[in-house]
């Protein structure tokens, strides 16, 4: 297992993951906001709107002050001759080992907030499912595609 050994992904996440849990608070407000509003219209004691209140405010720091920089600590890969190893968890931690021989492609994939910081990230294709390193930087995001790529197609042809 990698135990936090492998490299790190780009500091850089930290601030586009409290963006967007930002933008996830917000809608989270106004979710309970419209609940505060039915309460009130309703006539219902307004220390009921008190709970509510502190429940958008843990959703803040969690998703805003603590769970960014506690991820983006948490992720670690390593990319091998014969295997790309991932690590990543905040609550419990998942560690995946992927073989070379089982990659069928890799994409680099970037949407507006990762662009917005120079960051991208590696989404490995096999036959049962998909991987993502999260957060490189554009140029770590665009190698790393093409040694995966490289690697999996030797190893493709060792097989042979």
């Amino acid at each position: 297992m990698l135990r936090n050994s492998g490299k790190p992904i780009s500091e850089k996440a930290i601030t586009v993951w409290r963006l967007t849990g930002a933008l996830g608070t917000l809608a989270g407000g106004v979710i309970i906001g419209g609940i505060a509003w039915v309460l009130w219209r309703f006539h219902v004691p307004e220390w009921w709107l008190a709970p509510l209140a502190g429940i958008w405010g843990v959703e803040a720091i969690l998703w805003v002050g603590w769970l960014p920089p506690l991820r983006q600590k948490r992720w670690r890969y390593d990319i091998r001759d014969e295997e790309i190893e991932i690590q990543h968890g905040v609550w419990s931690t998942t560690w995946t080992l992927v073989p070379m021989n089982r990659v069928q492609h890799v994409d680099v994939r970037q949407g507006p907030l990762l662009k917005r910081y120079g960051l991208a990230s590696v989404v490995i294709f096999t036959a049962a499912t998909v991987h993502e390193i999260p957060a490189l930087s554009e140029s770590e995001a665009e190698r790393l595609c093409r040694l995966i790529a490289e690697r999996a197609k030797a190893a493709d042809q060792d097989d042979d």
